[in-house]
């Protein structure tokens, strides 16, 4: 009984060191809030403050770590195998996103990339539901905000259509 614990509890630490990559990778880009490029950029009124993102990401990556740990937990399975690889490209598509809108000022390849994201995660739910319902539902709150960053993106690109590099 230990050794599943401990077997389980690396599992955990895991599932938390991914997503703590991509969360560092992330970062190295996010902090173009600050670069004037973006301050520059006509941003609609439901922007949240810069002071909002890191306590809504942290939330949102201990929800995603837990749950592809969750996932991990379960008996081997197609289903299982299916929701980890979801798990797996939602993580790198999430890390990309920063990279793309706030370092390289793609507007047009970042809306692609959250559009993308969102279908990832929907799916990832869908697999997960199979699996472990508590881990699927750990990504709706996650759903929710990408849905919400993809509007945002969208309307950021409209608005700036001469700074929308693709």
């Amino acid at each position: 009984m230990a050794q599943v614990r401990s077997r389980s509890l690396l599992a955990l630490a895991a599932f938390g060191l991914a997503t703590a990559g991509a969360a560092w990778y992330a970062s190295r880009y996010s902090r173009g809030r600050r670069d004037p490029r973006y301050r520059e950029l006509d941003r609609p009124g439901p922007t949240p403050p810069d002071k909002a993102f890191p306590a809504v990401w942290i939330s949102l990556y201990i929800l995603i770590a837990w749950s592809g740990w969750r996932i991990w937990c379960a008996a081997p399975s197609r289903d299982r195998s299916a929701a980890l690889r979801l798990w797996l490209s939602q993580l790198a598509a999430n890390a990309k996103w920063s990279k793309l809108f706030f370092g390289e000022h793609r507007l047009l390849a970042s809306l692609t990339d959250s559009v993308a994201l969102e279908g990832m995660i929907w799916s990832y739910i869908s697999a997960a539901w199979k699996v472990d319902r508590a881990a699927a539902g750990a990504f709706i709150p996650y759903a929710a905000w990408v849905a919400f960053a993809t509007v945002l993106n969208a309307e950021i690109a409209r608005r700036n259509v001469s700074s929308a590099a693709i």
